[in-house]
């Protein structure tokens, strides 16, 4: 429930960034659901390259808050968001995935710590949460597991969800940051340069409704091992013990 103690936001505020690939399933429905919610001054959706009918029915939601960019070609989740960030230009801006995994009806819960002006970042934690979980795969969450304590090794945060894509920025803080990741990479790179940065960070807890594989989940093993490389070379620990590409 949101806190009585922080006011609604009295205007749209956010700017929402929906990188896309092959999501033709989900978009226009995930769109219906960010629309409706009062706290949303934009829309950008970045579509990746999609080989289906993803950007021609974004288009087709007809709302003047709605923008349709589009990739030259397939080049990740990470370039894809880059190319939102640039573009945002509300308050704030989250990231908003197109599978319908994620509830924007929870914007107003995640903007409570930035409207009170605590924070600078929000994560959005799967783990840190009594609201509804789809149950899936155990490894998953394993991995997940291991990969926060491994970006909470290196950055010296204590986050229960360093892979959630519910991350919120004040948008000056988000178009400061240098992203270099193309892919998945984007989760651990941001989190550590945030960290770096000296943002003030809050996590709050989120409903999760994943899906299968077969559902069209793409992130998968190599990926969580280019996260773990990411983790090190990103983080200030990292530089100090290996080196670091920042």
């Amino acid at each position: 429930m949101p806190n009585p103690l922080v006011p609604a936001p009295q205007a749209p505020c956010l700017s929402v960034v929906v990188p896309a690939y092959n999501e033709a399933a989900t978009i226009v429905t995930l769109l219906t659901r960010v629309l409706e919610s009062p706290c949303v001054a934009e829309v950008l959706v970045v579509d990746d390259g999609s080989t289906d009918d993803t950007p021609t029915l974004a288009r087709s939601v007809t709302d003047s808050r709605l923008k349709v960019l589009t990739q030259p070609r397939n080049m990740g989740k990470g370039a894809a968001l880059r190319r939102g960030f640039r573009e945002a230009t509300a308050e704030y801006v989250v990231v908003q995935d197109a599978d319908l995994e994620y509830d924007p009806a929870e914007y107003p819960h995640l903007l409570e710590p930035l409207l009170a002006g605590r924070a600078d970042v929000v994560f959005g934690s799967r783990f840190l949460s009594d609201r509804p979980h789809r149950v899936l795969y155990f490894w998953h969450s394993v991995a997940n597991k291991l990969l926060t304590l491994a970006s909470n090794t290196f950055t010296n945060l204590n986050l229960t969800d360093m892979e959630t894509c519910y991350k919120v920025f004040r948008r000056e803080v988000i178009q400061q940051i240098e992203l270099r990741e193309d892919r998945f990479g984007f989760e651990p790179e941001v989190t550590a340069k945030v960290a770096r940065g000296g943002w003030r960070i809050y996590e709050v807890g989120i409903s999760y409704s994943g899906r299968t594989y077969a559902e069209g989940k793409k992130i998968g093993f190599k990926d969580g091992l280019h996260a773990a490389r990411c983790i090190v070379r990103y983080s200030a620990l990292g530089e100090r013990l290996v080196g670091s590409d920042r």
